[in-house]
């Protein structure tokens, strides 16, 4: 069987268990009533699939063979999450998935534009430019970059409900004509070499097997002179594998964020580079010496809010708010007012954010080292 039929037989596979899944929420205003509204069968199947590979397998007992399983399968582990996650992720945070630094009296949304803005900035990005944003999400960072730049942006990403709600969101901001959101695996993306001006990918690519696998695929698909850019998920170089403690807080990253395999910075540049790229710009962005740290939000912390407006935010990460949430969510279960796994998925979003902060403040982990790598001539 030819490796296109393949694809195409996993694309409509995955769509109609989407549909099946999701039905017509994608078309709801409100994520959280979004969540509620899918197939509780079919979120119950899609939450045992993603667990399974977590399941008994805390730091001091998980094998290299556990780590080899959940890369062969992180094509389905990556859409199971956020078939999971994504209602979650937008009631909370928005619909730009990714961290960024603050400044005092800055507004979270303001922040997070800047975040993006500053990475389109580090790309040169210029007018008229044709880019890709390699795991868009459900399209927010797309949305801003392409205001901000002037330019054309195409989103691949492999789940098929986020790209219903990214396409329903470009739409209403009528920007339909600017942005484009295609189904693909970012480790075969489905387009011909030497397509794009230039490639970003925030938060993203931290989902594949292999950093220089997905690296691989960009530098193809981009044309000769171009740039990518990217913010990496990575463990510094104070993490130690042979230590419990470290392993354990990597373990919770990787669970609650849906990663199969988080590696090293040493192991982002050596990616980078054995993929083609001339490694122009490398830096940890979270080791900038700001007043405010990039996790407060995560961290429920409202000392460093820069709006009344982000209150909200901040309160939803607050660990009495995060369990009453679960245990909300486990009465809806019992009551059939939500689709089963809800409660689960909250939990384990929360363990996740708990290693986050953690992670952080011991400096053992960075959601935000940027790379910027130039396709030679």
């Amino acid at each position: 069987m030819s490796t296109s039929l393949i694809v195409r037989e996993t694309h409509e596979r995955d769509a109609a268990f989407s549909q099946a899944l999701h039905g017509r929420s994608a078309e709801q205003k409100s994520a959280f009533m979004a969540m509620l509204s899918k197939d509780s069968e079919s979120q119950q199947a899609a939450a045992d699939a993603y667990f399974h590979h977590w399941d008994n397998k805390d730091a001091s007992i998980e094998t290299k063979e556990d780590r080899e399983s959940r890369k062969d399968d992180y094509a389905n582990l990556t859409r199971n999450y956020y078939d999971l996650a994504t209602g979650l992720y937008e009631e909370a945070w928005g619909q730009a998935f990714h961290f960024c630094r603050f400044t005092p009296s800055e507004p979270f949304l303001q922040a997070i534009a800047r975040h993006e803005h500053y990475l389109a900035t580090k790309m040169n990005l210029q007018r008229g430019m044709r880019v890709l944003d390699v795991g868009c999400g459900v399209g927010g960072p797309a949305r801003e970059i392409a205001r901000f730049a002037d330019i054309h942006v195409i989103g691949v990403n492999i789940n098929d409900y986020q790209i219903q709600r990214a396409r329903i969101a470009a739409a209403t901001a009528g920007m339909a004509d600017q942005l484009e959101f295609v189904k693909g695996d970012f480790m075969q993306l489905p387009f011909p070499d030497n397509s794009f001006d230039a490639v970003y990918a925030i938060e993203a690519t931290v989902h594949a097997p292999s950093l220089e696998g997905v690296y691989s695929e960009i530098f193809r698909v981009l044309k000769p002179g171009g740039i990518f850019g990217v913010y990496e998920w990575l463990m510094t170089s104070k993490y130690n594998p042979s230590n419990p403690r470290h392993r354990e807080i990597r373990l919770g990253i990787e669970q609650g964020n849906g990663i199969a395999n988080m590696v090293k910075v040493d192991e982002g540049h050596r990616a980078i580079k054995a993929a083609g790229f001339e490694l122009q710009h490398a830096e940890d962005m979270a080791l900038r010496p700001d007043l405010i740290p990039w996790y407060f939000p995560i961290a429920g912390d409202f000392r460093y809010m820069g709006s009344v407006w982000d209150f909200f935010t901040v309160l939803r990460m607050t660990k009495p708010v995060r369990g009453m949430v679960q245990r909300l969510l486990s009465i809806m279960e019992v009551m059939r007012l939500a689709p089963g796994g809800s409660a689960r998925t909250a939990a384990s979003l929360a363990r996740g954010a708990d290693n986050l902060v953690t992670g952080a403040k011991e400096g053992l982990f960075t959601p935000m080292y940027l790379m910027i790598g130039k396709k030679l001539e």
